[in-house]
């Protein structure tokens, strides 16, 4: 599990071989976390996705004594799907059952390209079980009444009339699915958090949604959000001196920004369709963590969650660092 208050210090295979300089295939074949003495994943033990606490990898990989993660149970731990069910004593399958009830999706958050729920709020869905619940909302399965462009500006008023608003109440109010509503609830309050936070850089996320008039409990994943905004709002100028750049060298019909994404909430990647007459692949991934890689598909360049994808089949990382000068980028493509 990720004990409450780590989330920032999670790595997965991918951040540490990337720490260590090697490819994630290099990492994987050389398998360093097998050796004596190294961390032990804090991901269930039959999880696909490993998971690592940074400040205890850091700690072995200096040769000092790795420290003790906290062994007392919080609320606000994050269980993934295994240690959820075990936590409900049921079987995981019973769990992918159960993890579509309105409260479970509304606080389900990615670390890694891994789901995980809180404790708490697994415990509150336990309490509500036997007999309570009554399904509210759109049938599953039903489609929007309303064009999801359109979303924001209709939700947007709904947010100033009360900031406590919940995805239930956008649901009924709008005729949306229960996802949808609180897909669009996070990005503008993540959003607005961000614009808060811009103005007064002082504002931690949790004053900038206690300001705005936020609940803690609706809020977890929009205070890792804000913070991911605020840093691709810096990243931008970068990102359209790389969309100029690849503009002159005929490899785009338009000058466009890239398209930024959250995949996991707190990472920030973007994407370029490389849309000329000769490009050099049909599409650049742009990743916070590990710069630039071309990617397979101009209609879907980015991999499922947060997880790093392999190199071969169409995909190859360019240059090195996480932001390399547009020319470098452009030799690195033309090599």
């Amino acid at each position: 599990m990720i004990r409450a208050g780590r989330r920032n210090l999670v790595r997965t295979l991918a951040d540490l071989a990337a720490q260590q300089g090697l490819s994630p295939q290099r990492y994987r074949k050389l398998k360093p976390y097998e050796a004596a003495g190294f961390p032990p994943r804090i991901s269930s033990a039959n999880a696909r996705t490993r998971l690592y606490d940074a400040d205890q990898v850091d700690a072995y990989l200096l040769g000092k004594p790795v420290p003790a993660l906290p062994d007392h149970d919080d609320d606000n731990d994050l269980l993934d799907r295994q240690e959820a069910a075990a936590e409900l004593g049921v079987s995981p399958r019973s769990w992918d059952v159960y993890k579509s009830a309105p409260l479970l999706t509304e606080h389900m958050t990615e670390v890694g390209g891994v789901e995980h729920w809180p404790r708490g709020i697994v415990h509150r869905f336990q309490n509500s079980r036997p007999g309570k619940a009554t399904v509210t909302g759109r049938p599953e399965g039903a489609g929007d009444q309303i064009p999801r462009d359109q979303l924001p500006a209709l939700t947007a008023p709904l947010l100033d009339a009360d900031p406590t608003i919940t995805a239930a109440a956008v649901t009924e109010e709008l005729g949306v699915h229960r996802d949808t509503a609180q897909d669009v609830l996070l990005r503008l309050r993540s959003d607005r958090m961000a614009d808060l936070m811009d103005t007064d850089p002082s504002l931690t996320p949790d004053q900038a949604a206690a300001a705005l008039g936020y609940p803690a409990g609706q809020v977890r994943r929009a205070t890792v959000r804000a913070q991911a905004v605020l840093r691709a709002r810096r990243a931008a100028p970068y990102l359209a001196d790389v969309a100029q750049a690849l503009h002159r060298q005929g490899w785009t019909t338009t000058a466009a920004a890239p398209t930024v994404h959250h995949p996991a909430d707190d990472v920030v990647t973007a994407t370029l369709t490389l849309d000329g007459p000769t490009p050099s692949a049909p599409a650049l991934v742009w990743d916070e963590r590990h710069g630039w890689r071309t990617a397979t598909s101009r209609r879907h360049p980015l991999t499922k969650g947060a997880a790093l994808p392999p190199e071969g089949d169409g995909i190859r990382y360019l240059a090195t660092g996480t932001t390399p000068p547009p020319d470098t980028l452009i030799a690195a493509l033309t090599s």
